[in-house]
């Protein structure tokens, strides 16, 4: 019940992404955060997915976002910053941000960009 409690305050102003995909990427994330301590489960997986979606609605690496969408997206990357701060490691932070600056660097260049969910999987290694 602590999970819902914590997803339920963190989608505030954001509940419309929920049924648009955030609630599949959280729960995708959740089976890769099992060896985090137990409650910060929900905080890391909502972190992830709401990057995930962030990227997605800023339309990083295809046609730039409408403004209403691009400010949603930065809402959601500034909510998943908030979140990792508070529940993971220094090493987990950085990871994620080198992912998300990949990420970037790649649509800035014109390169295919990385999958983002291996990219996000991969950063929650860097315990």
């Amino acid at each position: 019940m602590a999970a819902v409690n914590v997803v339920t305050h963190e989608l505030e102003r954001l509940e419309g992404l929920w049924e648009d995909g955030l609630s599949d990427a959280y729960r995708a994330y959740l089976e890769a955060v099992v060896e985090f301590d137990r409650a910060d489960q929900p905080r890391l997986a909502l972190a992830a997915a709401l990057i995930e979606v962030g990227v997605r609605l800023q339309g990083l690496g295809g046609l730039a976002a409408a403004a209403p969408t691009l400010l949603m997206g930065d809402l959601c990357l500034a909510r998943s910053s908030r979140l990792l701060a508070d529940a993971a490691p220094q090493s987990v932070q950085v990871a994620f941000a080198r992912a998300i600056e990949e990420m970037s660097s790649a649509a800035a260049s014109e390169r295919p960009a990385p999958h983002t969910r291996e990219l996000l999987l991969r950063a929650f290694e860097a315990r």
